[in-house]
């Protein structure tokens, strides 16, 4: 009896550790990566990454717009930064927590088609 309930507590202790290595992750998101400031529509004359590249270098976030809504994307990993800068214009998926409406903090980006 005693093994079984050191078992039931192992395993018991095993779940609980693996739960918050799937809550860091969070949702996906699909659409085109942007920025905050111009969301889906572009101010500058040239393409849409030379635009979100160049508002993000002037201190606005990056962003995803998804359908009509548009989320700021929110990180300071410079990995992830430079992944959002190299998707700029194009299609990604963004792993993350909402937070609030309009925001995500992004833990992934990987390239979509």
């Amino acid at each position: 009896m005693a093994s079984r309930t050191n078992t039931l507590a192992i395993l018991a202790l095993m779940t609980s550790l693996s739960f918050p290595a799937f809550a860091v992750k969070g949702e996906s998101y699909t659409g085109e990566v942007s920025d905050s400031m111009c969301g889906a529509e572009h101010m500058m004359k040239g393409s849409k990454a030379e635009c979100a590249r160049a508002c993000a270098a002037k201190g606005s976030n990056y962003a995803l717009v998804v359908g009509d809504k548009v989320y700021t994307l929110e990180t300071s990993d410079k990995a992830l930064l430079g992944k959002l800068s190299d998707l700029a214009g194009q299609k990604a998926r963004i792993t993350g927590k909402a937070d609030g409406a309009d925001s995500i903090v992004v833990n992934a980006v990987t390239p979509t088609k």
